[in-house]
């Protein structure tokens, strides 16, 4: 029988998933006292029918338990909007968010995309829950997106042909 290997530590881990070039999202809700979000990497499609979506959010998070029973919406940023990523990371003053009037949940003021998600179902991720949503409404506007790889945001430019008719 193999002899079993040590799991890698922390850093070694963030260091390896840091080279994976992501967008970067504000995951907004309610918080009972007005608006709230926290910026997160961790976001994927997941199902056309029934439309869903995940979203990871950390245990040790302030925003890890309104998220588990509440609406929300990951607002996909665009490259412009570096400074709300700061702001929703926790970097006090990097940029007063704005928001859409009216919407069902809060939403920031003109994202790159915005995917409006029930809570669907729960799942055990370690030290993370991972959360997925029903979709229940969405929209998104050309532009160039905010990436963030080798623990830094940059950008992506918009394509002019998409894949969007394969996917």
């Amino acid at each position: 029988m193999p002899e079993a290997l040590a799991p890698p530590s922390p850093a070694s881990l963030r260091a390896c998933m840091s080279r994976f070039a992501t967008g970067v999202t504000v995951v907004t809700y309610d918080g009972g006292d007005g608006p709230r979000g926290a910026t997160m990497n961790s976001f994927t499609s997941v199902s056309a029918d029934p439309p869903l979506a995940l979203i990871s959010v950390a245990r040790r998070a302030r925003c890890h338990d309104h998220l588990l029973d509440r609406p929300f919406c990951v607002n996909v940023l665009g490259a412009e909007q570096e400074a709300l990523a700061r702001q929703f990371a926790g970097v006090q003053g990097a940029a007063e968010p704005r928001w859409t009037l009216g919407a069902r949940v809060p939403r920031l003021l003109n994202p790159l995309a915005w995917v409006e998600c029930e809570p669907w179902q729960l799942y055990d991720g370690g030290d993370h829950t991972l959360v997925l949503g029903r979709v229940t409404d969405l929209g998104h506007r050309d532009g160039d997106a905010l990436t963030y790889a080798w623990s830094r945001f940059g950008s992506a430019a918009e394509a002019a042909d998409g894949i969007e008719h394969l996917i």
